[in-house]
């Protein structure tokens, strides 16, 4: 059996961790929290910071509940727990980077979703993309060798920008729908994939965040995050069942970044 509030408090001490860990690159600057309320069950939490290294980071966690759930498979009582994170930094060398991890379940089925993947605004590192993908693949190839080409294919389809004909960075994990016969190897694999997230990224952080940079270069990036708002704006799952399930806007809205150009 799965017990939603074990897979609650998980997400929340994941969120804790890694609102920590983003506030240690900015030492004048803290996370402004702000809780909502689910209009038929539930809330979240939203959390922003705007900082010198963050242009703009949020970490948001929300765990709603309702008598009809909104997306694919039918009508029905549904509990939706999750977290979810964007960056978009100030120098244009880091990359924006993307988690989410959820649990859903609805009267006929249950399933964990999420993932992460990372987009360079004009400025892509191979050693940057290789460590992000391998921390990926380890974590996985530790439950199933299969899941990684799974899952990085899943990315590869998911993020992909069809107006553009191009993904939208350079990949990562994703995967949604995921319930094998066995819910204690499913949870522990959703799991992992959020406790090793924080790996995958601040590396590349610590690398690139003090790069120098021009402002030719901040150029470039606020073009790049023109197609990312678009990707989200028209394509992006979460943002869909905000919309759908009467969602906070703040909060599904929170990917957008404070500054852009097109």
């Amino acid at each position: 059996m799965i017990d939603k509030e074990h897979i609650t408090e998980f997400l929340k001490k994941l969120r804790e961790k890694i609102i920590a860990s983003f506030e240690t690159f900015e030492p004048t600057h803290r996370f402004q929290r702000k809780p909502w309320q689910h209009h038929s069950g539930g809330g979240g939490e939203i959390g922003v910071l705007r900082g010198n290294i963050f242009e703009k980071a949020a970490v948001n966690f929300s765990a709603v509940s309702g008598p009809n759930f909104p997306m694919q498979d039918g009508q029905g009582p549904f509990f939706a727990t999750g977290i979810s994170l964007i960056t978009h930094m100030a120098n244009p060398h880091a990359p924006t980077v993307h988690m989410n991890i959820r649990y859903i379940e609805t009267e006929k089925k249950r399933w964990f979703g999420g993932g992460y993947d990372l987009t360079p605004m004009g400025f892509s590192y191979d050693e940057d993309t290789q460590h992000f993908h391998t921390t990926a693949k380890n974590t996985l190839d530790t439950h199933n060798p299969e899941l990684y080409p799974q899952f990085s294919h899943n990315a590869k389809e998911y993020f992909f920008i069809p107006h553009w004909k191009q993904e939208r960075g350079v990949g990562g994990i994703f995967f949604d729908h995921y319930s094998t016969d066995n819910p204690k190897k499913d949870l522990s694999m959703w799991q992992d994939i959020g406790n090793t997230f924080l790996d995958a990224i601040l590396p590349i952080y610590q690398r690139r965040t003090l790069q120098p940079f021009s402002d030719q270069d901040k150029e470039i990036q606020l073009w790049k995050r023109g197609r990312y708002v678009e990707f989200n704006l028209l394509y992006d799952r979460g943002t869909k069942f905000g919309v759908q399930s009467g969602g906070n806007p703040e909060a599904f809205l929170c990917s957008l970044p404070p500054l852009v150009k097109w």
